[in-house]
């Protein structure tokens, strides 16, 4: 089963935070994960910051296109 984010909130840097319907909630640090030519923009904060909750497909996204599997982010979540 695919997990579902309820919630996201910019924190600082490349930190968000995250919830999950199963109440499941906490940090993920992507600084690492910006790599490759559709995250590349990303690694200026001005533009990582202008992420946002798709609730539709059920994933963060960015203008540019970019977007993290729910998964992915489920299995990098670490509690603050």
């Amino acid at each position: 089963m695919v997990p579902r984010i309820a919630d996201m909130k910019y924190i600082s840097g490349y930190r968000l935070w995250l919830k999950f319907d199963d109440g499941q909630e906490g940090e993920v640090d992507l600084a690492d994960e910006l790599w490759g030519e559709m995250f590349q923009s990303l690694k200026t904060q001005e533009h990582f910051r202008t992420v946002w909750l798709d609730r539709e497909l059920n994933t963060i996204r960015w203008a540019n296109g970019a977007d993290l599997a729910p998964e992915f982010l489920y299995a990098r979540l670490t509690t603050p």
